[in-house]
Parts: C-alpha cells; sequence; structure tokens
C-alpha cells in the first residue's frame, strides 16, 4: 500500500489507484481540508504540520495493517500533509478499497481515527487576527454546542 507524509499538495488519484483492484466492489476516500473556523470559533487564516517523519510513517503503516484486516479484508493508502496550508488546502487524504462498501467505510473511519489519536503529526493554527497555537488533534467527533 501507500503511506507518505509529504510537504506538497497530495494526491488522492494515486491514493486510490493504489488501492483499487478488480475485486474492489466498493471505494472510500476521506479528504481533511483546512477549515476557515477552528473548533473554538476562532477564524483561522492557515495551519502548520510538524511530524516525526521516520515514526509518523511507521505509525500510518500500523494504522493501515489494522484497518485493512479489522473489518474484513480492505487496501489502505494515507498521506499527509506537512508545512504551512492555506484554507481550502487538503491535509489528509485515506483510500480504501475492499469487497463491499461496509468493510470499506468501517477502514476508512478507523484509520482517521487512530491516525489523529497516535500519529506523530502536530498542528498550530493560524488565527486571522495574527496569534497562533498549537492545538490537539480534535476528537472523532465534534463537541457538542
Amino acid at each position: 500500500m501507500h503511506y507518505a507524509i509529504v510537504d506538497a499538495p497530495l494526491d488522492l488519484a494515486a491514493l486510490i489507484a493504489a488501492v483499487r483492484t478488480a475485486a474492489s466492489g466498493g471505494l472510500v476516500t476521506f479528504v481533511g481540508y483546512v477549515r476557515e473556523t477552528s473548533d473554538d470559533g476562532r477564524p483561522v487564516s492557515g495551519l502548520d504540520y510538524e511530524a516525526h517523519d521516520e515514526l509518523a510513517l511507521r505509525e500510518l503503516r500500523a494504522v493501515g495493517a489494522e484497518a485493512s484486516t479489522r473489518f474484513g479484508p480492505a487496501r489502505v493508502a494515507i498521506a499527509h500533509r506537512v508545512g504551512s496550508l492555506e484554507l481550502g488546502e487538503a491535509a489528509v487524504a485515506i483510500a480504501v478499497a475492499a469487497a463491499h462498501r461496509g468493510v470499506a467505510f468501517d477502514a476508512c473511519e478507523y484509520a482517521i481515527d487512530q491516525l489523529k489519536a497516535r500519529v506523530p503529526i502536530w498542528k498550530r493554527e493560524r488565527y486571522r487576527d495574527g496569534d497562533a497555537r498549537w492545538r490537539e488533534n480534535a476528537p472523532a467527533t465534534p463537541p457538542a454546542s
């Protein structure tokens, strides 16, 4: 499979090509984008991502291996971007192919949740007022309003 930490725009088509086969009855993708508002409601101008590349790749592979067998056989590819990203740019992309859609959906959700919890990638939010701060990875579901 394909796992990468990159400092250039993500290539979703390459991730799809890495997992899709004639046996794929379902293919699910997830792309996480830089959005204009922080979880706490502050206007965001962009994000900075840093990673411990070697450890992050090792953990991405582990997450992918778990996701590829936990719900049934699946093929998983994951890429995460590092560096300075502007609003609307993709920060993370995951592609999962499996014989059946349910397996692909479950494996994709598992992969993003585990990535957020375990992979040594750090996010710094830049705010429109000029302030910035490092943030913990967001929970799997947004906080209640």
